[in-house]
């Protein structure tokens, strides 16, 4: 028998984090813990809002699942026979959990029962949401302890912008328009931003876009990284030729499970991988830290970005992610949890 313990907590954002679709000064998730024979896992689920999710709807789904989960040790599989629709953040904490407890049950990280070399983590980009060029600066200075920024974009200002950015800063930059441009001007820009020796570009055109996206790829100057047109594997092969490569999120795809399949139809394309996240606690980013030695690209900020973290996990050294030591995720508790059964 697995109990379930949940509890929705909020994280507020040092500085409103704006992008394309909209801006925000905190955020509501859910912590989830699963108990078994005296052993506790955590999970985390930072809802998607553009899905139609959020902090109720995944307790809820959890709430749904957990009853039906079979023996917690064949945590492989568990949650794919009873993820529920549309709730993949929800599955993302239930896998998180599962795992956690089988790391605990055996007394060994993760990373190590995952055969994953904990040294070979990459350095992580820090994110800059959008803003007027001052506060832009102001984000970027703030942000001197990373190597590499990624820069959110599509508004009118986003010239001045990366031209206040580059001004600042002779840092690697990576851009992510979530959506927010146009076929039309779509090149021009990247061009433009080649010029500003910007590395990559996530998401130009609409998810839905993706002859456009392809037309676009034949001409870009820069590697394309699909991000809202990836969820899971099944997604992967039709975007092979559209995009050069794809930004995995554990709560878009449902879990480190399902992000394992993505890395390896995504190797079998031939495209690069990045790992990306929601604002988070250092729980889930730590959740997919430990696979980022998998990976060419790490984009694991959502803890950074936050002034309430309630969980101590994987940190940031130089730049790089640091994985923590201590069984399963290795993740202990800043703050008492509140939760409900």
């Amino acid at each position: 028998m697995i109990a379930l313990r949940q509890e929705i907590f909020e994280l507020h954002l040092r500085h409103t984090f704006r992008l394309a679709r909209g801006a925000s000064d905190w955020r509501r998730n859910l912590g989830v813990e699963l108990e078994h024979e005296g052993i506790v896992g955590l999970g985390e689920a930072a809802p998607i809002a553009r899905y139609d999710q959020d902090a109720e709807s995944a307790a809820a789904a959890v709430a749904r699942m957990v009853p039906r989960l079979g023996d917690p040790r064949a945590f492989a599989t568990a949650t794919d026979a009873v993820a529920v629709q549309g709730q993949p953040a929800a599955r993302a904490a239930v896998d998180m959990a599962l795992r956690d407890l089988a790391g605990k049950r055996l007394g060994a990280p993760l990373h190590e029962l995952m055969g994953i070399d904990p040294h070979a983590t990459p350095v992580t980009s820090f994110t800059i949401g959008m803003d007027d060029p001052d506060t832009v600066v102001r984000k970027v200075r703030e942000a001197g302890d990373y190597e590499v920024l990624k820069v959110k974009v599509g508004s009118e200002e986003d010239r001045a912008v990366l031209e206040a950015v580059r001004d600042t800063t002779d840092r690697p930059l990576r851009v992510d328009a979530n959506e927010g441009w146009s076929l039309d001007d779509a090149l021009s820009r990247l061009e433009w931003l080649e010029k500003m020796g910007v590395e990559l570009v996530e998401q130009p055109l609409p998810a839905d876009q993706i002859e456009q996206t392809r037309e676009l790829r034949r001409r870009s100057p820069l590697p394309l990284f699909a991000d809202e047109s990836v969820h899971d594997a099944t997604d992967i092969p039709g975007l092979a030729e559209a995009f050069d490569g794809i930004n995995i999120k554990l709560m878009k795809c449902g879990g480190i499970g399902e992000a394992l399949r993505m890395i390896a139809v995504a190797r079998a394309h031939g495209m690069k991988i990045m790992l990306g996240c929601m604002i988070e606690s250092s729980l889930a980013i730590t959740a997919a830290a430990l696979l980022s030695p998998l990976v060419d690209h790490a984009d694991l900020d959502g803890h950074l970005l936050v002034t309430d973290d309630p969980f101590v996990g994987a940190t940031v050294e130089a730049g790089r992610l640091v994985l923590p030591e201590g069984p399963g995720l290795g993740v202990r508790r800043r703050i008492s949890p509140s939760y409900s059964r």
